[in-house]
């Protein structure tokens, strides 16, 4: 059983993903937060694919930060979410908080996607 916190998260993220669609033209940039990890895919939801996925756990974001629950290494996976990207060509996206305050981690890794060139 969820506790009550992640039950309001999830009725939270219900309510955001009623007005959010990714499309091929602007795919959605949705996370997951751990404890541990930060987790970020972005996704067209017209074709049901996802279109790039990385975490903390990937060799090359988790070469450069330490841990992964913090929010250094929040901002280096969205410089390196970015990058790979916009090397794909995708430069618009909608942002999926996932039900997560806009603050800390989620802030930190909107900011370095943003810096690094994508635009939402």
């Amino acid at each position: 059983m969820l506790n009550i916190k992640e039950q309001q998260r999830i009725y939270r993220h219900q309510r955001i993903r009623d007005g959010l669609i990714g499309t091929s033209q602007r795919p959605r940039l949705c996370l997951h937060r751990s404890l541990n990890n930060l987790q970020a895919q972005i996704v067209d939801d017209s074709a049901g694919k996802v279109l790039i996925g990385k975490s903390t756990l990937a060799k090359d974001v988790k070469a450069k930060a330490k841990s992964g629950g913090n929010v250094g290494a929040a901002s280096i996976l969205g410089e390196v979410l970015a990058a790979e990207a916009i090397k794909k060509g995708i430069k618009k996206v909608a942002f999926d908080r996932g039900g997560y305050l806009y603050h800390g981690r989620i802030k930190a890794f909107a900011e370095a996607a943003r810096k690094a060139g994508l635009e939402f």
